[in-house]
This record gives C-alpha cells, sequence and structure tokens, in this order.
C-alpha cells in the first residue's frame, strides 16, 4: 500500500467521533498507545501496524476493512418494511369511492383508536398494515367531499382528523424505513392543519416534519429541523397560552435539543433541555397532547439521549437510573429509552448488560427491534466480541432477526 494514499487515519478519526464521539486519550488508552501516536495516525503521519489496526477496529466496533476502504461505510440501513397497501393507499391507488363519507365522529374514534394501537401494541407494524390502507381512503374520501360543502365546520373537524392520521403516518412511515413516504404525509399534515386553521395542530405538524429531518444522515437536514421547529415555537406565541400549546411547544423545544446533539453542541442541547423544555414540561406536567408525550419523563429520557450521543456513557446511565418509564402512554419511547440505555452499557463494553437490555427489547417491542439500525448493529458487534458464555444466546438474537 502506499501510505500516502492510505485513507486509515481519516476513517479511524470518522468511527471514533461517530460512533460515541470518544477523546484520542480514551481510544489510544484502551489500545495500549500513546494519545500522540494515534493523533498522527489520524493525521496521516503515520502507518498503524496490522496489530494495532486490530485493536483500533476492534475498540471502535468496526470491521478492520472499514479502516482501510477509501470511502466512508454509510450506517445499517432501516429495512423496508412498511406494507405495500399502505404505501398504495397513501398513493391513491385505492378502489373509487362514490358513496356518503363516513361521519366525523366515527373517523375520529377510527384514528384515535390507531394512534393507541400504534403507541401501546408490541405488534404495531402488523396491527398497523392490516387497518391503515382503510382509514386512508375513507378518510381522505371525507376529505375530499367536505372541501365542497357548505358546512365549515364539519369540513375543519374532517380536516383535523386527516392532521392526526397523517401524523401517525409519518411515525409508521419513518419507523418503517420509508422516508420518502414519511415527509410526504408530514407535508399533508401540515397543508390539512393548515386549512383546518388550527394553530395548535399546525405546529404539531411541525413537530413532525422536524422528526422526519432528525431521521436524514445530511448534516444540512438535521439543522433543518432545528429551525423548522423554533419557527414554529414563534408561531405558537401568537395563540392563547393553554396546556395543549405549552405541551406542543415542549415537544417542538425537544426536536431543537435533538437538532442540537445531533450536531455535537452538547453543551447548547444540554441548555436548551434546561431552560426551555425542562420548565414547560413542569408546568404541563405528564401527558400525551396530540399523541406527543411530552413530559418530565420525556424530558429526563432526552437528558439521557444527549449522554449517550456525547459518547457519556456513564453520566447516561446515572440519569437513566432516574427514569422510570413504565407509565408512558407510548410503548416506542419506552423502547428508544431501553435501546439507549442499552448503547450506553455498549460504549462501556459492558456486553452481558448490552445482551439482558437487548433481550428485554425484543420482549417490548420486537417488530421495532428488527427494525433499529442501532439494534442490529449492537447485536452484530456482540457477536464478535462477546464472552463464550454469552455467545449462544448473542447467536440466537441475531438468527432470530435474521442478522446470520
Amino acid at each position: 500500500m502506499n501510505p500516502a494514499r492510505l485513507p486509515v487515519g481519516r476513517q479511524i478519526k470518522h468511527y471514533r467521533q461517530k460512533n460515541g464521539n470518544r477523546s484520542a486519550s480514551v481510544i489510544a488508552g484502551l489500545c495500549g498507545i500513546s494519545e500522540r501516536y494515534l493523533q498522527m495516525i489520524e493525521a496521516g503521519k503515520k502507518v498503524p501496524s496490522a496489530d494495532v489496526l486490530s485493536r483500533l477496529a476492534a475498540e471502535l466496533g468496526v470491521p478492520i476493512a472499514a479502516l482501510l476502504s477509501d470511502e466512508l461505510i454509510d450506517e445499517t440501513p432501516v429495512p423496508l418494511t412498511a406494507a405495500p397497501a399502505v404505501a398504495r393507499a397513501l398513493m391513491g391507488y385505492g378502489p373509487p369511492r362514490s358513496a356518503a363519507p363516513m361521519n366525523t365522529s366515527q373517523l375520529r374514534e377510527r384514528v384515535e383508536q390507531a394512534w393507541c394501537t400504534w403507541q401501546s401494541s408490541k405488534d404495531r407494524f402488523t396491527e398497523a398494515a392490516g387497518v391503515l390502507p382503510e382509514l386512508i381512503g375513507d378518510v381522505e374520501h371525507a376529505v375530499r367531499v367536505h372541501r365542497r360543502g357548505n358546512d365549515q365546520e364539519v369540513r375543519r373537524e374532517v380536516l383535523r382528523v386527516a392532521a392526526d392520521l397523517y401524523g401517525l403516518l409519518r411515525s409508521y412511515c419513518r419507523r418503517a424505513g420509508r422516508l420518502d413516504l414519511s415527509l410526504v404525509v408530514a407535508d399533508r399534515a401540515i397543508r390539512a392543519a393548515e386549512d383546518a386553521d388550527d394553530p395548535v395542530r399546525i405546529a404539531a405538524a411541525q413537530w413532525n416534519l422536524g422528526h422526519v429531518l432528525l431521521s436524514h444522515s445530511d448534516p444540512g437536514a438535521v439543522e433543518e429541523a432545528k429551525e423548522v421547529a423554533l419557527l414554529a415555537v414563534e408561531q405558537l406565541r401568537h395563540v392563547p397560552e393553554t396546556v395543549e400549546t405549552k405541551a406542543v411547544e415542549g415537544a417542538l423545544e425537544l426536536v431543537a435539543v435533538v437538532s442540537e446533539a445531533r450536531c455535537r453542541n452538547w453543551w447548547e442541547a444540554r441548555e436548551r433541555l434546561e431552560k426551555r423544555a425542562v420548565p414547560l414540561a413542569r408546568q404541563v406536567g405528564e401527558g400525551n397532547v396530540l399523541w406527543t408525550v411530552f413530559g418530565p419523563t420525556n424530558v429526563d429520557m432526552h437528558a439521557m439521549s444527549i449522554e449517550m450521543l456525547a459518547g457519556e456513557a456513564a453520566e447516561g446511565l446515572r440519569v437513566a437510573d432516574q427514569i422510570d418509564t413504565t407509565q408512558l402512554p407510548s410503548r416506542e419511547r419506552r423502547f428508544t429509552f431501553g435501546l439507549e440505555l442499552a448503547r450506553c452499557h455498549d460504549l462501556r463494553r459492558e456486553d452481558a448488560a448490552v445482551l439482558v437490555h437487548l433481550l428485554n427489547l425484543e420482549e417490548i417491542a420486537p417488530e421495532d427491534l428488527a427494525r433499529s439500525p442501532l439494534a442490529r448493529d449492537m447485536i452484530l458487534d456482540l457477536q464478535n466480541r462477546v464472552r463464550p458464555t454469552f455467545r449462544r444466546q448473542v447467536t440466537d438474537l441475531a438468527e432470530r432477526f435474521q442478522l446470520i
């Protein structure tokens, strides 16, 4: 190999920052080399021996090939698992409808039941795929009919129902790996809320859009999520203050917090959480306004997320010890908390704890675990380094999720 062209230093620095953003001194110490030597490797001034390269790859949790590649290896993608019938319904490929639409109270009940199922069922993807196609058709048919009607209150209520349904679809499509469809329905939610002239739902729809942008790997999209959220916060301040407006404002602030953390602005994320989200959570208490699950527990979970993203695993675990998620209405949030808890242990190479949490997550939400790139990566990493005592359990877990 030609040392002048060897990309290994650039790759090591990339994965050191990406996988927990750990300092050069920490990685060097764990690999038995000096910090200065690692800095020179990252700067392209030294070429590591095969032994050092192997130790670095193991510590960074990537294959040696990733460090020798000319191109950065992307994260494990989310499997594309959106039900074809859901995608077809969103694209308008359902049967033509000429009958009178279902009344708004029935549609409202069905959308709220779908939301409850989505937030509470361990088999939520399977159940959602069974009800969403017909529900999409019925709601959009009602919207089309009532747009031409004379009853403005019925028209507004149908549009509110549509905005709530599109919020659910945003979450479903994002978790199913269809960011393209997730962006489509986030936009539809905004348009429906605007047509209904419902300021709180407009803000909630912007919250939905912010989550879609946070799902992108492009730093520009992540930064844009914060801009979208804070613009929505500013617009909410022109609306009479209620518990609902404060709860949605808090949820938007959490989007900005995650954006700051994803952009590695750790102190800005912590400060925004403490100064903006915490006071709002104390004002509104635990709740689930427009399915945002905003409240003190969710805010505390974001505090742990910041530390996990910053690579401060010990602090993340300390914060997590103070959190009780058992009363949260959203299984998804409980799953995310458990996943980030597992990641904190993963950063500390506490393999038994990682395995325990992954097995617990399989019980809580197996369909979410199968669709999580982070979970899949942790399972594969465990296979490479776990002690023989736990290897059979890890292999069985990997086989159940078709990773081997």
